[in-house]
């Protein structure tokens, strides 16, 4: 008689999903545009951190006008 040894089952986890191809293009663009529009008021280098880092989280300003 043989003995059958039995691999323990492993357990599905689970993975979050990839983003799809085009979310990070309309992230990009939206970045672009928000830079564009920040640093047409710039007139120094300080400025022009600032509108960069405005860039960066203009989701923010968003979603904090849509709710005033």
């Amino acid at each position: 008689m043989t003995q059958q040894h039995h691999a323990p089952k492993k357990e599905k986890s689970w993975k979050p999903k990839p983003k799809g191809p085009d979310s990070g293009f309309i992230w990009f663009t939206g970045f672009v545009g928000a830079f564009i529009y920040y640093v047409q008021q710039v007139d120094n280098f300080g400025a022009g951190v600032v509108a960069f880092l405005k860039a960066l989280v203009w989701p923010a300003f968003l979603v904090y006008k849509l709710l005033e």
